[in-house]
């Protein structure tokens, strides 16, 4: 097998094989807890409007995102892992549109499988990719919408591989580096509204779900479940 890194949105346009993007603050945690919680499945859009016209339509109920940190205007939900934890979503479908982690799933075209990856789902996302076996597996860090590397998508993916190639792994060093790096700063200040701090310990409860999250492409969406 066959691993490659990439970053960014243009890592995510040039990657191949089975891809993963990976969006640890706070996309695809807060993907991972919504799903946890019993929405059915994620519908992943890049924009803001794509995901309310959907909801207006009938495609799900529940849209949740960010730009800028920002919830979205008519948005039910912000990015938020806490947020996820306290909604009632039992059965329903969430419409998510982030500035980073679902612009990378609608930019990897050239991917002949999806996961989205964070730290939470990190194992069981290695689990089910060498359960595939394939050959080509790319992983991609967004960063910061998608433009900036950080410290924890990038880490992420390191740990991704390391765990695709069979190596032991000190998840307390990786939450560590991660606490002391410049997102954390960043999401400390007062400025980035609908950032809590239940969100970054939320995003560093590594493997703490035993499901991957796959996306596929269904009736020209692109549709995200738990993939035990």
């Amino acid at each position: 097998m066959e691993i490659k890194i990439e970053s960014l949105i243009e890592g995510a346009r040039r990657a191949r094989g089975t891809v993963v993007i990976i969006d640890v603050f706070r996309a695809f945690t807060t993907a991972a807890v919504a799903l946890a919680r019993g929405a059915s499945r994620i519908v992943m859009v890049a924009e803001p409007d794509d995901a309310l016209r959907l909801r207006d339509n009938g495609v799900g109920e529940v849209c949740v995102g960010e730009v800028d940190g920002k919830r979205p205007e008519g948005f039910d939900f912000g990015n938020s892992p806490r947020d996820m934890a306290r909604a009632p979503l039992k059965d329903k479908v969430v419409i998510q549109s982030t500035r980073a982690g679902t612009v990378g799933v609608e930019a990897a075209t050239g991917a002949t499988a999806i996961y989205a990856g964070s730290l939470v789902t990190a194992k069981a996302t290695a689990r089910a990719i060498l359960d595939e076996a394939p050959p080509l597996v790319t992983i991609v860090a967004m960063g910061y919408n998608g433009l900036i590397r950080t410290d924890e998508d990038e880490l992420c993916a390191l740990y991704l591989r390391n765990l695709l190639q069979g190596r032991q792994q000190d998840t307390h060093a990786i939450r560590t580096l991660v606490l002391q790096s410049g997102e954390i700063a960043r999401l400390a200040q007062p400025d980035p509204p609908h950032c809590y701090p239940q969100d970054v310990e939320m995003a560093l409860e590594i493997d703490k779900y035993d499901f991957a999250i796959r996306i596929v492409r269904q009736d020209n969406l692109l549709v995200a479940r738990q993939h035990e």
